[in-house]
């Protein structure tokens, strides 16, 4: 009688687990899928913690620094914009918090030193709890203006 107490356990135990299981496993394999699709843009993107630290990064974003992802680890997200930009990112980083995302024009500085424009998206990422959690910061390339478009702009300025 024992043992057929103890079998009964033991089946509920495993039906309980495998229906935990199957409630996990989409989750991972959607994380898996984005994780995946992020790292094959052409847009660099970080995941930056609430401290402002860079968390991960998809291989796009070394390439536009000119360095490799282990360097990039752990750095202070402000670190890779011009000394001049890094006022705008921040109020930009502000409106972020207030409204969830922002956006601008910035320069990047690369490891050596080449100073580029690029157009940035910060996105506010939340908890399941609804607390900030950091942010992703996107960077892709600025559209160059054509000669038509600067000269135009140059006649405005004047």
């Amino acid at each position: 009688m024992f043992w057929l107490s103890l079998l009964g356990v033991v089946t509920v135990l495993a039906i309980v687990v495998r229906r935990l299981w199957r409630r996990q496993k989409p989750l991972v394999d959607d994380l898996y899928a984005q994780r995946l699709a992020i790292d094959h843009v052409h847009d660099g993107v970080a995941w930056v913690t609430e401290s402002g630290r860079i968390n991960d990064l998809n291989p796009a974003l070394a390439r536009m620094l000119e360095t490799g992802p282990e360097q990039l680890k752990g750095r202070n997200w402000f670190a890779m914009f011009a000394l001049e930009e890094q006022s705008r990112v921040k109020d930009a980083y502000s409106q972020m918090l207030l409204s969830g995302r922002a956006s601008l024009d910035v320069n990047i500085v690369d490891a050596h030193g080449t100073v580029t424009p690029h157009n940035l998206l910060i996105v506010a990422v939340y908890d399941r709890r609804t607390r900030l959690s950091g942010h992703h910061c996107i960077l892709h390339d600025a559209v160059p203006l054509g000669h038509a478009e600067q000269h135009l702009v140059c006649a405005a300025q004047n």
